[in-house]
């Protein structure tokens, strides 16, 4: 049995891995989270699935504790512009179709003609994007309209049968320092050193590692949360890795972040912009934006990409910070190797397209969880782990492979690179069944991975190259009930546009109770205990007791 467990790596990886599991086994299992000093978090800002909610509600942090200190903003949405022609966009919500009489509003209204824009007809979600609404009224209660199901019970994404309707966007600098503050709170040992050397017994498991203060550590299981460098996976354990460069066309990103010049215009959605040589994020943040250009270094010095990502956000001639980042694509064979488990980029990546990295941190932890070796170490819960895992990587390929493949845009090199490449196992036999009838459960990647058949009709209506005809049987059936369907969807994202408040409102009302929690709290009064200021910094003064840098513990 795993009773102790050693986290190597800080950063957001580290501790969502560390905090989830100390809200799982509590004290039944011993958790340490070593981590280098002065290693920076890749990302400026980071979005999510829907899925993060579940994360945040097993480990006991509600949306008004962690939000406001990480500048978090809500995602209803990606907003894809440009990638099926320029001046187009379309919407990839948070929201399952509705379906009448057997059949999605996709279907019906492809047999109607599709004469508007498909996103903007069929999802609520939409209205609430274009008039820039918060999904919660300003007393915190959600809109009623949307799917969603409240009531977690700390339960995980594959417990859940509804779609919520939104993620989230923060800073993940900030939230890495939140959760170490939350983790260290719950019991986590937090040390600082350097891993010098990984030691290894006969059997070619960990037997412990050395700091470069000299201090061992050693554990039942070990975490890899190296990041691309995976240096107890890959490195120590040797354990191969998986490039997905051949589907893939992206290797590099540049990203920076900026003012918002107009703080009222905070966005409900991620926005991927395509590009002359790969795409450009755009995350809206309480206080500014993140914006990285993800790209092929094929067809893009990094130059030219820093140049093209500063015209994009109109600070081309101001001393604006960049970083350039070199993704590793693709996935380790194994993710679990011998007693040791690797989580997030370590794990594997898949660019970030679809805000898919901290899902596979987050499905990584739970599935860990669900799979936590027994007294026997059953090579089974191992191996279905890893399989689990490579599946879930897999199918995010596929789904991403997919967008480049399907898009209209083949006006210069790189678009054309990318609709010729290689398609993964499978797909091109899906795409096939496209061509008849829109996806469904039967007929997309079967495997979990995150993704519902409704994102691959949005994915395939919206990217405008692959056919959809309209299914034989709506040519006999009654249309009218899904035209008032259409019609209710129309009206009701009227209303809520009227009814609920401002993106930005919500937040800055929000912010503002945050405040004055946190003034309370630094006058002694009653307050959250983990309580981060604006700045980041601790409410708190001194560090918490069971952090130890190096041999001073």
């Amino acid at each position: 049995m795993a009773k102790s467990v050693v986290v190597v790596g800080g950063g957001t990886a580290g501790w969502m891995t560390a905090c989830y599991l100390k809200a799982a086994f509590g004290d039944r299992v011993r958790i340490t989270l070593v981590e280098s000093p002065g290693v920076e978090t890749i990302g400026v800002g980071e979005a999510t699935f829907s899925t993060m909610r579940s994360f945040f509600e097993y480990i006991g942090l509600a949306e008004h504790e962690w939000m406001p200190p990480c500048r978090a903003t809500y995602k209803l949405a990606i907003k894809f512009r440009g990638w099926s022609e320029p001046g187009i966009d379309f919407y990839h919500p948070f929201e399952r179709l509705p379906v009448v009489d057997g059949f999605t509003l996709a279907d019906w209204w492809i047999s109607m003609g599709g004469v508007d824009d498909f996103g903007r007809s069929v999802f609520l979600a939409a209205a609430l994007c274009d008039g820039v609404r918060s999904p919660r009224h300003l007393d915190g209660s959600l809109v009623a309209d949307l799917g969603r199901d409240d009531s977690l019970s700390r339960s995980t994404p594959d417990d859940e049968t509804v779609q919520y309707p939104y993620g989230y966007h923060f800073d993940a600098t900030h939230l890495a320092k939140l959760l170490a503050r939350h983790g260290i709170g719950q019991g986590v040992e937090h040390i600082v050193d350097e891993i010098a050397h990984v030691r290894l017994d006969a059997r070619g498991w960990i037997s412990h590692l050395v700091g470069s203060s000299g201090r061992h550590f050693d554990a039942d299981l070990y975490v890899d949360c190296t990041g691309f460098r995976g240096v107890l996976v890959n490195g120590a354990l040797h354990e191969p890795f998986i490039s997905f460069a051949d589907t893939l066309p992206n290797d590099r990103a540049v990203v920076c972040r900026v003012p918002r010049e107009d703080p009222s215009t905070i966005q409900p959605f991620t926005t991927a912009t395509a590009a002359a040589a790969g795409w450009i994020w755009s995350i809206p943040l309480f206080d500014g934006i993140s914006a990285g250009y993800v790209y092929s270094s094929r067809y893009s010095s990094e130059d030219e990409a820093e140049r093209i990502l500063r015209s994009f956000v109109g600070r081309g001639d101001e001393d604006v910070a960049t970083k350039h980042i070199g993704m590793r694509v693709g996935r380790s064979r194994n993710t679990w190797v011998n007693n040791c488990v690797a989580v997030g980029l370590a794990a594997g990546f898949v660019e970030p397209l679809e805000s898919t990295g901290l899902f596979l941190v987050q499905h990584g932890i739970e599935q860990l969880v669900k799979n936590w070796p027994g007294a026997q170490w059953d090579d089974g819960l191992r191996r279905s782990y890893n399989a689990q895992m490579a599946n879930c990587i897999d199918g995010i390929r596929e789904f991403l492979a997919l967008h480049y493949h399907a898009s209209a845009r083949r006006d210069n090199d790189y678009w054309q690179d990318a609709k010729r490449r290689p398609l993964p196992d499978g797909l091109r036999e899906r795409m096939a069944y496209w061509h008849t009838k829109l996806p469904d459960r039967d007929s997309v990647y079967l495997p979990y991975h995150g993704f519902d058949p409704y994102s691959y009709s949005c994915m395939l209506l919206g990217l405008g190259e692959v056919p959809c005809p309209p299914r034989p049987a709506l040519q006999l059936l009654d249309p009218a009930a899904a035209k008032r369907a259409l019609e209710s969807i129309r009206q009701r994202g009227r209303s809520l546009v009227g009814a609920l408040p401002s993106h930005y409102d919500y937040l800055a009302h929000q912010q503002l109770l945050y405040e004055g929690s946190m003034t309370q709290s630094l006058n002694g009064r009653p307050g959250n205990g983990h309580t981060l200021d604006i700045t980041g910094r601790t409410a708190r003064q001194g560090p918490p007791a069971n952090t130890t840098v190096g041999r001073e513990r």
